[in-house]
């Protein structure tokens, strides 16, 4: 998807329903700086946003996502580019999030080993000494519940035993036994337990 073709769309399409940029933003309860954003193509509107973006544009999501307004004839066929440039945007995303959630796992583990042995060889008041090993162990939980956090999210898991890809709950994920990212974890599909895989495509 153009980025900034969609921008230069969205810029178009307001302006053609005499809405500035302040008073399209009260409207989706979003701030004036987000639309900016939209319109120099810095960024995309997220997807719980889109459809009263369009709603209030008076076009169609696949009509934003095309960056113009579509002919019945080929409509189809941009639909078609759009769903699967969406897909390709999400597995990207996916990955990028995927080794964020490796660098906060390593940077927090690491942070809290080099705190525990700063406390436990060098010389320094007790009070110090536990000031260090609570902010250690702080920083390692808060790491954690943010990588945990990202690999819930990112991708799906597939059950080995009916192959279905899907996004656990949190808890699940959490508190299953696993190896790297591979769980063991019940398929809310079949009810089976069995160690499920990381997968970014469905």
């Amino acid at each position: 998807m153009d980025q900034i073709k969609i921008g230069k769309f969205i810029a178009e399409c307001r302006k053609k329903n005499n809405l500035t940029q302040m008073q399209l933003a009260e409207k989706l309860n979003i701030t004036d700086r987000a639309i900016s954003k939209w319109e120099n193509g810095k960024s995309m509107p997220d997807s719980g946003i889109m459809l009263d973006l369009c709603k209030e544009l008076k076009i169609s999501v696949n009509e934003l996502l095309s960056g113009e307004v579509l002919e019945m004839n080929n409509y189809n066929e941009r639909l078609e580019k759009n769903l699967i440039d969406m897909v390709k945007q999400k597995e990207e995303s996916d990955k990028k999030m995927l080794k964020l959630e490796w660098v906060i796992g390593y940077t927090a583990s690491i942070t809290f080993l080099t705190l525990i042995f700063v406390a436990s060889y060098i010389e320094m008041p007790n009070w110090l000494r536990i000031l260090l090993i609570a902010f250690g162990f702080i920083n390692f939980i808060v790491g954690m519940f943010y990588g945990i956090k990202i690999e819930q999210t990112a991708g799906y898991y597939e059950c080995q035993k009916c192959h279905h890809k899907y996004v656990p709950k949190y808890s699940s994920v959490l508190w299953a036994q696993h190896f790297g990212r591979t769980r063991y974890m019940k398929c809310p599909k079949c009810n089976e337990k069995s160690w499920q895989k990381k997968v970014i495509s469905k």
